[in-house]
């Protein structure tokens, strides 16, 4: 793949794949799958028939490996046995026009960006895992969906699909991920990433995916121009996804009321998500987005 350029740039450079690929994603209670991944079932001892073959991968148990076959081809294989299973994995990326921001700047602040490489970089561990990958992105206008697949074989149509996401419209997530809810047969590992911005709140769609057996984690993806707005005076403010329009004045005051209710309402979310048993991580784009799913995501096991 060529460099990054300003206009298209890549979701996910040659050191960063590299990095990603000897990693799992890792649900707290692995849903049972209907065909066979490269993860153990919960459901241990069950049956230890032979099933089939996958490459291996660093940290394997070399007990089993298959040494006639590694003799004849000179490639490692790991026997899978039926009780090992896949995982469901959903990642769900929010395509409001509100994440198209900031249009101007720098470019790496843009919101959906920094969403698309997160968005990405989900999908990428997921498949080199051969785990059953489902990837949305939606707004009010519908939504444009990518699986469900599974298998590295599959990553170069991931990226182009991510690569090709725009931003319109509104996202209402309660719309959105109780419709998910209603979409998905199997329960499994739920990602959605957004800026939160829904008209109607989120509680509602988090409470549908729990209610079918996903396991749920939001991340909260915010520029650090509107964490801090570098905005003063007496201003005409027009949301970019209604059109509506507001007349406001920003002073000492009024900086100070938004950094109180922009902590409150994190901190709440935060808490709605502990309440329920739901992950919660909060991000701004000008910090590196690999770090969610390298530090952050491995720290609470969700990525191993």
């Amino acid at each position: 793949m060529s460099e990054d350029t300003k206009n298209n740039p890549i979701l996910l450079p040659e050191p960063i794949r590299r990095r990603l690929d000897p990693l799992m994603l890792v649900a707290n209670k692995v849903r049972v799958g209907a065909m066979k991944g490269d993860r153990r079932s919960v459901n241990r001892g069950t049956s230890i028939e032979f099933a089939d073959y996958r490459n291996y991968v660093p940290g394997d148990d070399l007990r089993q490996m298959d040494w006639n076959i590694y003799a004849r081809l000179e490639k490692p294989y790991i026997k899978l046995l039926e009780d090992e299973e896949d995982l469901s994995v959903n990642v769900i990326l929010d395509t409001s026009a509100s994440m198209n921001f900031p249009e101007d700047g720098e470019p790496d602040h843009n919101k959906l960006l920094f969403a698309k490489r997160i968005f990405a970089g989900l999908g990428y561990i997921s498949l080199t895992s051969n785990d059953r990958l489902l990837m949305s992105g939606l707004n009010d206008n519908g939504m444009a969906l990518f699986g469900p697949v599974r298998g590295r074989g599959q990553a170069v149509a991931m990226l182009r699909y991510a690569q090709n996401l725009s931003s319109d419209g509104i996202t209402d997530l309660n719309i959105m991920l109780k419709d998910v809810a209603l979409r998905t047969s199997r329960p499994g590992l739920t990602v959605v990433i957004s800026d939160m911005f829904s008209p109607t709140g989120y509680i509602e769609g988090l409470n549908a995916l729990l209610g079918r057996g996903h396991e749920v984690v939001f991340v909260h993806v915010l520029s650090p121009e509107e964490v801090t707005p570098p905005l003063a005076g007496d201003l005409r403010l027009i949301d970019v996804e209604t059109g509506q329009a507001q007349e406001v004045t920003i002073d000492a005051t009024m900086r100070s009321i938004y950094t109180q209710r922009l902590e409150a309402w994190r901190d709440e979310i935060r808490l709605q998500c502990r309440r329920r048993g739901a992950h919660y991580f909060m991000l701004q784009t000008d910090e590196p987005w690999e770090r969610l799913i390298l530090s952050d995501m491995r720290r609470v096991g969700l990525i191993r």
